[in-house]
């Protein structure tokens, strides 16, 4: 036998027995040192780019999250949840599994630990619970008449979910899941043209819509009217330099802040603003649809509801004229709006 057919087969005997030994290692629990134990890991990492900008808000944003795991027949098996801002922040925060081989559906929801905006209707019990009992509801109060009001600020809330297959393949593994913000904050302008002050307190800010009631996929489902008011209101002026006459105008302005939740094209929340002291509407406006006519100036190609889910404030400027609605021009996050046909009353 000559050198080289001995050197082939030394060669695959020590192949064999490398072979043997990792496989005994990665039974047995031996660690190669720097090689890990051979087992399957995942790492998940958290990113919420789906807005406006295209950018990840995570570390800037979301100030808890829950991550939920459940087999192939939608049955809870891991449930995760974290409060630590700090690591949250950190720019470089995951949550590790380990898994046996099989599929499996990931869900998390963003800002809901601290259960001061929104409740997750079920008690959760690994092996018991079922993925579509994950239902979140957005908190309420009812006034005298028994209507549903939300008048605070309303937390952020987010929402991500991701299949993941898992192989009996050694190795640390990352995926990465991308959330969608709920939450959305409407900021009103009122302009007074006369040159009057306007005083906001003179008006009640609502917006009615059902829309408090969660899904496990971030669907709405059937709920009933909540009114949303204003969390803040306030008055304020500017003075403007007028070239024409050479003097300063000073322009009085009413602004009003509320919080609502997700919004769904094709069924828009309604704007009311009221005289408080009669409580007519001085006008009312469908919240969703007058968003969607800026759509355009963002993004051509892009999909109502996606710009809803992506665009989470809007500001948007009417003009009064002795305390009366013009309805001729709106702006919507600094989009100027000529309205044609414009009766909103």
């Amino acid at each position: 036998m000559n050198r080289v057919h001995i050197f082939r087969r030394i060669v695959l005997a020590l192949s064999m027995v490398a072979a043997a030994l990792a496989a005994s290692s990665c039974q047995d629990g031996f660690i190669f040192e720097g090689e890990g134990d051979c087992g399957t890991y995942y790492r998940i990492r958290f990113r919420y780019d789906y807005n406006i900008k295209f950018a990840d808000a995570f570390a800037a944003e979301v100030n808890s999250i829950a991550l939920y795991v459940f087999d192939e027949n939608d049955i809870l098996v891991e449930e995760i949840a974290t409060t630590d801002k700090k690591a949250l922040s950190s720019g470089k925060f995951e949550i590790p599994l380990e898994l046996e081989p099989g599929k499996y559906t990931l869900m998390a929801w963003g800002g809901l630990m601290n259960e001061e905006s929104f409740d997750m209707l079920a008690d959760t019990k690994v092996g018991v619970t079922k993925r579509e009992e994950l239902q979140v509801r957005m908190h309420r109060q009812y006034d005298e008449n028994g209507e549903a009001r939300v008048s605070e600020d309303l937390l952020p809330l987010y929402h991500g979910t991701m299949s993941l297959e898992v192989k009996a393949l050694p190795g640390t593994f990352t995926e990465t899941m991308s959330l969608k913000k709920n939450t959305n904050v409407i900021r009103i302008l009122l302009h007074e043209m006369s040159g009057h002050d306007v005083d906001a307190d003179k008006f009640i800010f609502e917006i009615n819509d059902s829309n408090g009631l969660y899904d496990c996929d971030n669907n709405l489902l059937d709920d009933e009217m909540i009114t949303y008011s204003a969390w803040h209101q306030s008055t304020g002026s500017a003075d403007v330099d007028d070239m024409d006459v050479k003097a300063v105008t000073s322009v009085s302005v009413a602004l009003a802040e509320l919080t609502i939740g997700r919004m769904r094209a094709g069924d828009s929340p309604v704007l009311h603003i009221k005289d408080r002291e009669t409580g007519e509407d001085v006008f009312r406006i469908p919240v969703a649809d007058y968003a969607l006519l800026v759509k355009g100036y963002y993004r051509q190609g892009m999909g109502d509801q996606e710009y809803l889910d992506r665009q989470d404030e809007y500001t948007m400027t009417f003009f009064l004229d002795e305390g009366k609605w013009v309805s001729s021009v709106i702006y919507i996050n600094s989009w100027r709006v000529v309205l044609n046909n414009s009766e909103l009353n």
